[in-house]
């Protein structure tokens, strides 16, 4: 949002009046005077005006290590949800960056940034997706390439796009994807009429769960992790700790 429509809005100023308190000097972001309206400021940038600040909302970015038998929503009226495994203070407006199924379990990350979980699960990214697979029959090599080349999901009338497959044992795997679609390593593996018994995530984009983390447990997300690769960094200087 531009700094003069920020402004406007808070202040219920008209154009003239927003004029007069920039070229004054009178306006300060991240501490430092701005004079022009043009300037962009975000949900989460701290600006002032005569030195008193703006009540702005402070930016949340948290790990959760998803247990199963656990609803990835915000609410929902007769399961657990994963905004239940958080403390009241901490759970507040957020949204969930990337689902898990009910009985899956793994990283998930919630936030109330809206700007930086688009980018998290923007296709144009290309931000990898890692999980660890347990299937009820042996995976065999033939599967790598299928993953590789892609199969068509009449349902979204679309071919996937190339997943790399890592075989850990006879019944495991380490499947990376750069999309999301419907149940998709599900029906990956249902190409050969082999069912996932176990689902975990490990990774989104340079996000990793953290070891230490027990299912149920969350943390905030550090300065190094919430930044992404590629432009549109959030603002790390207000971040919300535990």
């Amino acid at each position: 949002m531009r700094l003069d429509r920020f402004l406007g809005q808070r202040k219920r100023l008209g154009r003239r009046g927003v004029r007069l308190l920039l070229a004054a000097g009178r306006v300060t972001v991240d501490g430092r005077v701005i004079q022009d309206g043009r300037h962009e400021v975000g949900p989460f940038t701290p600006v002032a005006l005569d030195g008193e600040p703006f009540t702005v909302r402070r930016a949340a970015y948290w790990m959760l290590h998803k247990p199963a038998g656990c609803v990835s929503a915000t609410r929902d009226r007769h399961h657990r949800t994963v905004l239940d495994c958080l403390d009241p203070a901490d759970a507040t407006d957020l949204h969930l960056a990337g689902r898990l199924d009910f009985n899956s379990t793994g990283l998930i990350l919630l936030t109330n940034d809206g700007r930086w979980s688009r980018r998290l699960s923007d296709p144009r990214h290309k931000l990898p997706k890692v999980y660890r697979v347990r299937t009820e029959d042996p995976i065999t090599p033939d599967y790598a390439a299928v993953f590789e080349r892609g199969l068509y999901f009449p349902y979204e009338d679309r071919t996937t796009r190339p997943a790399g497959l890592e075989i850990l044992a006879p019944r495991e795997a380490r499947v990376t994807l750069y999309e999301g679609l419907y149940h998709q390593i599900k029906r990956l593996f249902g190409h050969f009429d082999n069912r996932v018994v176990a689902l975990h995530r490990e990774r989104i984009g340079p996000i990793r769960l953290d070891p230490s983390l027990a299912p149920g447990q969350y943390r905030a997300l550090g300065a190094d992790e919430i930044r992404l690769p590629g432009p549109a960094e959030p603002d790390v200087q207000e971040l919300r700790r535990p």
